[in-house]
């Protein structure tokens, strides 16, 4: 196992030369501060290859070939968020394991060469393959199929398997597990680390809150709707966000195609936001893209409502890209949408009201383009420093 970083440095690697030239906004700059944490965001999980097939006519039938119009290959798992929250200008920290094949060597170069993230308490594992998932998606939904094997206990953390020491982060996200904790969340909030979470699909069917022990240690929950709903017994997701807010200050639910609803049990604020309608060419890692916008924008102070409809707005530019991690919007993609629903006839007061705070975040004139990095249909071509 191999790592070429630590993390006895304060600068993090996500200030290298490389990650200045592409962070063109600052969103945290009025916080900063003599003794802030060093990294912005914190984050562990699984890193994936995604190979990702799009064009589909409809789902593939047994016994036949079927032909994608489109592919495209980038980091996926939780580089996904990653990503993300760099591209919207957040120092950003991960620990994952990382196979030493070429795929695990692509996604390495892709997050720290391309993305500037740091990868300081990432390791490779010899002779580990890194996990990877096709994705197919056709009629705006998507059918995947992964593979991967555990890697070994040591390959992230300490060599007896217990969680290093969490960074010095404002904060971090996690993916809670039904009926299981995870001891490095309690240990970073308990260092004044903002913990967000998701959850997966709870496979033991059990959908009981106090099986998931550490989201009392969260500031804010994020499920789908009918994660919701399952977790609390409500008919109507909104009221399934005000019954969540018992358990976690801040309960945001996303309601798909009817965009996302949110309670704040501290100030007593609900707001909801409509989905932004856009062509979707692929819907990977579009709920990672969501948590990320609004992370940015609770670490950043802004009202409810601004980091609901900041959190729809990346997650709905994401899909108009292959790939979950590389088809995050940067700054200039967002200024970009922003100038253009502005010019275009016919549009809604509302929507245009809702985003109006973006008036005085985005770029109005960008130095250099942003060098956004897409997926590609191979990464055959070398290495992708």
């Amino acid at each position: 196992m191999t790592s070429s970083h630590t993390f006895a440095r304060e600068e993090p690697e996500h200030l290298t030369q490389a990650a200045r030239r592409q962070v063109q906004v600052d969103p945290l700059a009025a916080l900063r501060a003599p003794g802030d944490p060093p990294w912005d965001v914190y984050l562990t999980g699984t890193v994936f290859l995604d190979i990702i097939f799009t064009g589909l006519d409809s789902a593939p039938v047994r016994g036949t070939e079927s032909w994608a119009r489109g592919m495209g290959s980038s980091p996926g798992g939780v580089a996904n968020m990653a990503a993300a929250l760099a591209r919207l200008g957040l120092r950003t920290a991960l620990a994952a394991a990382f196979g030493d094949d070429h795929y695990g060597e692509y996604c390495w170069d892709a997050l720290e060469q391309g993305e500037g993230i740091d990868l300081s308490a990432s390791r490779t594992v010899p002779g580990w393959h890194s996990p990877v998932t096709v994705s197919m998606a056709y009629e705006g939904e998507r059918t995947m199929v992964s593979h991967g094997h555990e890697p070994p206990p040591e390959a992230v953390f300490g060599p007896d398997g217990v969680p290093a020491r969490p960074p010095r982060a404002r904060a971090a996200v996690a993916s809670l597990t039904p009926g299981r904790g995870a001891p490095w969340i309690a240990e970073a909030a308990r260092a004044g680390t903002r913990i967000f979470a998701d959850v997966g699909w709870d496979e033991t069917g059990a959908w009981d809150l106090a099986g998931l022990p550490d989201l009392r240690y969260c500031e804010a929950f994020l499920p789908n709707a009918e994660e919701a709903r399952r977790y609390t017994g409500a008919d109507c997701p909104r009221a399934a966000a005000h019954a969540l807010t018992e358990c976690v200050p801040v309960a945001v639910v996303t309601l798909g195609e009817e965009g996302a609803y949110a309670v704040d049990r501290r100030t007593g604020e609900a707001a909801e936001v409509p989905a932004i309608a856009v062509q979707a060419l692929d819907p990977t890692g579009a709920g990672d893209v969501f948590v990320a916008g609004f992370v940015t924008g609770s670490l950043a102070g802004w009202p409810l409502a601004d980091r609901l409809a900041f959190a729809g707005l990346t997650a709905a530019l994401s899909v108009q890209e292959f790939g979950g991690s590389l088809s995050a919007p940067g700054w200039s993609e967002i200024g970009a949408w922003w100038r253009e629903v502005r010019s275009l006839p016919g549009q809604d007061p509302m929507a245009l009201e809702r985003c109006s705070f973006l008036e005085d975040l985005v770029p109005r004139r960008l130095d250099r383009p942003w060098p956004l990095r897409r997926a590609v249909p191979t990464i055959g071509f070398g290495r992708s420093a």
